[in-house]
């Protein structure tokens, strides 16, 4: 059974990003050999997973027996032929394994129990959309480890109360006990998702922070929930006109308290990626040149004050005409996402990558000496070098030419020249090799 259009292109969505770590491993626990084929075939239309499949109960234990750690999470049925009553379920959660549970029964006892049990949802089995959403989920799952909440209560079991449901949906937490800790915590983590504050609390109450923190973060850049067991009429009004997103009673519905944390930091994400696209290459995602300029104008006054070291590099790709001549240029766009791949993940995270312009890309990175320059870009050389692209059998060699500077002349542009001139002097020299200017 082929997926449909739509649902494809809905999961491709999801697809992770080439990691050259281990794949983690998704455990599918169903006795219906079709239901289990069909949702391998869902989740592998979002990449990154090894699946791993069982029928029954027993099966599932063997598996676990050998490195449980391996797994991501198991999408387990409720019902199986040696455990009908959800002891697959209780098996899993005991051995630390979050699992997502199908279930065709929506009476009350089953899902009291299911509440109870390490799960991160349930899914009612009435049809293929419900298997689609399924796979749908455990790309989100993925997602959210990125995602990073802070809750806020001077109640520390509250507080871990909430931070374990948080976790079990695999989000990024981090606690404060009233506003004053919320914003030291902001100060460390300002790229924080999403903040669930109580509206009760010394120091600095939930209603102080929440107009603290919209001095320095809009409703679209954080999202705010504000939480409250005060049944004051306009309670719920007043977060909202003080600057939060949304509210929650303390005593509400886990399937509610998910739903409201998934449209707020769903939200903060599409704006997150809308921003991205502008200043992100779509081919290789790295940097695009605007935002190149942008951010290496203030790397290079900041070095002008002599606050760091700054070097730059121009990185431009040997002989790429004869690839696309000779492979085609799907293929030579394979080359320049491996190149950008071996850059971001050579250089440090708060290093700059940035694509130049067709097969050329350039490097910021800050250095402890600015002698270290040379010997950081001969590593991101001799890397891409041992690239091995491979396209119907053929081995692609993949080398650059690099130019790197850190003089710092009269301006960013005149210091990006410099590396320009550096690696024609190392095309000039032979290619596959670093030329400082």
């Amino acid at each position: 059974m082929s997926l449909s259009l739509s649902t494809s292109v809905k999961l491709s969505r999801l697809q992770s990003a080439v990691s050259h770590g281990a794949e983690q491993s998704i455990l599918i626990v169903v006795d219906d050999g079709a239901a289990r084929a069909l949702l391998s075939q869902y989740i592998a239309e979002i990449g990154g997973f090894n699946l791993e499949t069982a029928g029954s109960h027993a099966e599932a234990m063997v598996l676990m027996q050998r490195n449980p750690q391996r797994f991501f999470c198991a999408v387990v049925d409720y019902s199986l032929p040696d455990a009908p009553h959800g002891e697959a379920v209780q098996s899993l959660g005991a051995a630390g394994l979050s699992s997502i549970v199908l279930t065709d029964s929506v009476e009350a006892r089953v899902l009291d129990k299911l509440r109870s049990q390490h799960i991160v949802d349930y899914v009612l089995k009435n049809g293929v959309h419900q298997i689609e959403h399924v796979a749908y989920l455990i790309g989100r799952l993925r997602e959210n480890r990125a995602k990073k909440i802070l809750v806020v209560d001077d109640s520390r079991s509250y507080r871990a109360y909430l931070t374990a449901l948080l976790e079990r949906y695999f989000y990024s937490t981090f606690q404060a006990e009233d506003g004053v800790a919320a914003m030291e915590v902001l100060a460390e983590h300002p790229d924080l998702t999403l903040v669930i504050t109580d509206i009760n609390m010394p120091r600095l109450d939930g209603f102080g922070l929440i107009a603290e923190l919209r001095q320095h973060y809009r409703r679209e850049d954080l999202a705010i929930i504000g939480v409250s067991d005060n049944s004051q009429a306009g309670m719920s009004a007043r977060i909202l006109k003080t600057g939060g997103n949304d509210f929650l009673p303390k005593q509400f519905e886990q399937e509610e308290f998910y739903c409201r944390v998934t449209q707020n930091t769903n939200m903060i994400g599409y704006v997150r990626q809308i921003r991205d696209s502008a200043n992100v290459d779509f081919l290789t995602g790295v940097y695009n040149r605007r935002h190149l300029f942008d951010i290496g104008g203030k790397l290079y006054a900041n070095a002008r004050r002599g606050n760091i070291h700054l070097a730059a590099s121009l990185i431009d790709a040997d002989h790429f005409k004869s690839i696309n001549d000779t492979h085609g240029h799907q293929v030579g766009d394979l080359a320049l996402q491996a190149i950008a791949r071996s850059l971001t993940d050579t250089l440090r995270t708060g290093d700059v990558v940035a694509r130049y312009g067709g097969e050329e890309f350039v490097c910021l990175a800050v250095m402890k000496q600015p002698g270290d320059a040379g010997l950081v870009f001969e590593r991101v050389r001799r890397d891409i070098e041992h690239l091995c692209l491979e396209v119907s059998g053929t081995r692609i060699p993949i080398t650059v030419s690099l130019g790197v500077t850190t003089v710092l002349d009269d301006s960013f542009e005149a210091m990006l020249r410099r590396t320009d001139e550096a690696v024609y002097l190392a095309k000039k020299g032979g290619r596959n090799r670093v030329v400082e200017g």
